[in-house]
């Protein structure tokens, strides 16, 4: 597999039409795309991708996927399946509603590239400056002793 990093594209038009009416009072992953934008670029998975070679699917499309999978506890199987049929998953990740997604295996060997990379921490790492740059969550203090 090669990588030809590239920008993350806008959301569709026709996507974000049918998002924004079947999600009138706001949908988490709709906001998070509209206000925070992605979590990492294909720069990112650079060091984990041949420059030569059958072209890989966005990294940071998959990034994505894989957090949402784990969020809402699904399968390889489920997560793909909500890629193909999910308009608010299309939402933030920029696919047109017509994407027919990607078989459920892509998941498992893009959980492998990350390992054997040694890049297990990247989504980590930007889940981690996403929530303090944000302020997600409210740092705990420590209390002092007297």
């Amino acid at each position: 597999m090669s990588l030809k990093p590239m920008p993350i594209p806008p959301v569709p038009p026709d996507t974000a039409r049918i998002a924004r009416a079947a999600f009138r009072k706001g949908n988490l992953y709709l906001k998070l795309r509209d206000e925070l934008g992605t979590l990492v670029q294909d720069t990112d998975f650079v060091s984990l991708f041949a420059k030569e070679g059958f072209p890989a699917l966005p990294p940071w499309r998959l990034a994505l996927v894989t957090v949402l999978q784990f969020r809402e506890q699904l399968s390889d199987r489920q997560a793909a399946e909500a890629v193909r049929a999910r308009i608010d998953w299309k939402y933030l990740l920029s696919l047109e509603l017509r994407d027919a997604g990607f078989d459920f295996s892509v998941l498992s060997e893009f959980r492998t590239r990350l390992i054997k990379g040694g890049a297990t921490d990247l989504l980590l790492e930007a889940l981690r400056k996403l929530i303090l740059t944000e302020g997600m969550v409210k740092g705990r203090r420590k209390s002092e002793k007297t």
